[in-house]
């Protein structure tokens, strides 16, 4: 199957897998762990503590690549996001800034892990980045076509494409924009971007899907057709060199 029609397939019937994906035993196991667990965490430093919990929690909001960076996680939970200069504000990383935002034990204290509303935030994100880590199994690209869908109408700035290795991935696929540039200076990528891409058209579902499919598109002409099996991230320098 193209990585269009893997991504509709999907995409199209989300409530059915990620009921399917929170059901698969580590997932549940895991799950179960973080619900009868996370209440009793009452700090950043108690959360950091546990290593079970802040994995699962770091796995939710996509930074599984950064739970050995405790030092880091733990000033961006002491700082919380109120203050503009705060680092989850200072790195442009939504993932980064909505981990802070939920478990903003600055503003809300030892009353943050009591949260029904956390509790569901986490584990929907859990079961979302695992559906997603899933597919990619199959075909990286309906990975990261699910993600794009799921945070580029969150985007604020287009620092936070820059900051964020998938959504960066999709729009320079989508825009045939080289993955080269990446070694250029952030600001000279960000006017790049910002000439081609439109941040509103993202909360827009139909140009939304429109982009993706663009995506999927020059994915499968990129990776010899119906998605290859190249990872992300780990993209041979030239892969996505597509042309404008």
């Amino acid at each position: 199957m193209s990585t269009i029609s893997s991504y509709l397939l999907v995409s199209t019937n989300l409530a059915k897998w990620r009921a399917i994906t929170a059901k698969k035993p580590e997932v549940a196991n895991q799950t179960k762990y973080f619900q009868e667990n996370i209440s009793k965490v009452k700090s950043a430093d108690e959360l950091l503590g546990n290593a079970r919990l802040f994995g699962y929690a770091m796995n939710a909001f996509g930074l599984g690549d950064r739970i050995t960076a405790k030092g880091l996680m733990r000033q961006v939970l002491q700082q919380g996001v109120t203050d503009s200069d705060a680092l989850a504000n200072k790195f442009n990383n939504p993932n980064i800034r909505a981990f802070a935002m939920a478990f903003d034990f600055k503003d809300n204290g030892a009353s943050t892990t009591a949260s029904p509303a956390l509790l569901k935030n986490v584990v929907d994100r859990y079961t979302e980045t695992t559906l997603e880590a899933d597919q990619a199994k199959q075909n990286p690209g309906v990975e990261l076509a699910l993600y794009f869908e799921r945070n580029a109408p969150n985007l604020t700035s287009v620092y936070g494409i820059l900051a964020d290795k998938k959504l960066l991935t999709v729009v320079q696929t989508a825009l045939g924009i080289s993955p080269l540039t990446s070694a250029q200076p952030v600001d000279t990528q960000k006017r790049l971007l910002s000439n081609k891409v439109n941040l509103a058209d993202f909360k827009d579902p139909k140009k939304l899907q429109a982009f993706i499919a663009r995506f999927a598109a020059r994915y499968d002409s990129a990776n010899g057709g119906a998605g290859g099996a190249t990872s992300i991230g780990l993209n041979p320098p030239n892969a996505l060199l597509l042309g404008a």
